[in-house]
């Protein structure tokens, strides 16, 4: 397994990337993921506390509150173009494995502090090397750039308009108004 040292969300012409860049050496594996989870994620890279818990912060309350400690999260396979994780938990000694989808993971093992590690053979299959400037969203030519979790925000917002989904807009424009005063 290969220990990841940095975690970064970015947005492409494809949509949100979440990318694990490798301690061993210089790739990343970029794994695709929803807008959701992608906001969730940017929260604890940007240190931003939401008002109320989000998903991933009531389920590390629940671990915290039954002292299950998350060890580590795998990014375990790569089958038909789908990642595919474990979260391994310890209570009491033993060990035990969860499957989970590879964002919610991540966005967990953020929380929680706990390593995040990708098997050889994914990193091996779907690594990729990007230079040290992209990952930081320095010079970036490509079209990657870090996301900011107010643009995120305003881009599902101005969807949401579009769409005619109001309520979901003014959800969405109430938690802008949240970020934008705590800064």
């Amino acid at each position: 397994m290969i220990p990841v040292s940095q975690t970064q969300v970015a947005v492409t012409d494809m949509g949100y990337v979440v990318l694990l860049r490798s301690q061993a050496d210089k790739r990343t594996l970029p794994i695709f993921i929803g807008a959701p989870e992608a906001q969730s994620i940017a929260f604890v890279l940007e240190k931003v506390e939401a008002p109320r818990p989000l998903t991933h912060d009531l389920f590390k309350n629940m671990l915290d509150n039954v002292e299950c400690r998350m060890k580590r999260i795998e990014i375990s396979e790569l089958r038909e173009n789908t990642f595919y994780a474990r979260i391994v938990l310890e209570k009491d000694g033993m060990e035990t494995a969860i499957d989970a989808r590879p964002s919610d993971a991540i966005a967990l093992s953020l929380r929680c502090h706990a390593p995040i590690l990708i098997a050889e053979q994914v990193m091996d299959a779907a690594g990729v090397e990007i230079s040290a400037g992209a990952i930081s969203g320095e010079g970036v030519a490509e079209p990657v750039k870090k996301l900011s979790v107010q643009e995120d925000i305003q881009k599902r917002l101005e969807q949401a308009i579009r769409e005619e989904r109001y309520e979901d807009a003014a959800r969405l424009r109430d938690e802008l108004k949240k970020i934008t005063h705590s800064n």
